[in-house]
């Protein structure tokens, strides 16, 4: 079971983005991950018409290592690490360590 998920809300705890905060878009298999409006970087795309793209300068997302990223704990407004508990009927559930609540 993953730690993090698509959807979560994460902070940046590393890197030029230290601080910014997103929502999981995407899941890498290589340990990383898209987060929305983080690792911004410009692509120069030739324009092609047959496919309707204008080509010029484009600001898109790129992937950012798992390591480099935390969960957002919104009661505490801080980064927190994620437990994986189990249950009595053996599903399992994550929680935030530092309250126990549940993502």
């Amino acid at each position: 079971m993953n730690k993090i998920k698509t959807g979560d809300q994460v902070i940046v705890i590393a890197g030029k983005d230290k601080g910014k905060q997103g929502s999981v878009t995407k899941i890498l298999t290589n340990g990383r991950c898209f987060v929305s409006g983080v690792q911004m970087v410009k692509r120069h795309t030739k324009p092609n018409p047959n496919a309707g793209i204008a080509g010029g300068v484009v600001e898109k997302e790129a992937s950012i290592d798992m390591s480099n990223i935390s969960i957002f704990n919104p009661s505490t407004k801080k980064a927190d690490k994620v437990l994986i508990q189990s249950q009595e009927d053996g599903s399992r559930k994550r929680v935030y360590k530092s309250s126990g609540k549940e993502i």
